[in-house]
């Protein structure tokens, strides 16, 4: 004969859905709303990726989106610097011959810088390539040269004539940024550092 030597189960019922009381409710809207502040979802958050302000370089990949007028500054794979950029008078498209007005498109590097230049201070863009030479000779054309990162022209003196560059593009295929930012970017930009140029 068989017997059940199983203890039985002992089982709450299912408890009923108690209403929040007002005190309830407030507890939880102050915990939505600590937690929203420790995740960064409050209303003054920025939807830009976070650009550390303590950083002092090196900068390993220099990153420009033409359409956007931004250059980034990126170490290890973020973004740790941005600026709004000038260039060309005629910025759509890659650059195929000299005195077309616009910027190039591609994957160049930094390799050189001018202290002295027309500009205040400048960065040689390795432009053209070999690639480049190659297109621009089948079109005919000559592909140019001498685009650069740099500041502002230097006979520029006056601030009204300064505010006049701003927001609009002014260069001859160059990117140019304020003079204040060629300096940091003087700083920690190294030569032989890639630059990324995207349309």
């Amino acid at each position: 004969m068989y017997l059940d030597t199983h203890p039985t189960l002992n089982i709450d019922p299912i408890p009923t859905r108690r209403e929040p009381t007002p005190r309830m409710r407030s507890r939880s809207v102050f915990f939505v709303l600590a937690l929203a502040g420790l995740l960064g979802l409050g209303g003054c958050s920025s939807s830009k990726p976070a650009i550390e302000q303590k950083f002092t370089g090196p900068v390993d990949l220099v990153v420009v989106k033409k359409s956007e007028r931004k250059l980034e500054l990126h170490s290890q794979g973020r973004p740790v610097r941005e600026y709004r950029v000038a260039l060309g008078g005629s910025p759509v498209g890659h650059k195929y011959r000299e005195g077309d007005g616009r910027t190039p498109v591609g994957e160049y590097v930094l390799n050189w810088r001018n202290p002295k230049s027309n500009f205040y201070k400048a960065i040689h863009i390795s432009y053209p390539n070999k690639q480049d030479r190659l297109s621009s000779k089948l079109l005919g054309y000559n592909p140019g040269g001498n685009i650069m990162v740099h500041g502002m022209p230097n006979y520029i003196q006056s601030e009204s004539m300064r505010r006049q560059y701003l927001n609009r593009d002014w260069t001859q295929g160059c990117i140019a940024v304020q003079n204040h930012e060629i300096d940091e970017i003087w700083k920690l930009v190294p030569d032989g550092t890639p630059i990324r140029i995207l349309p």
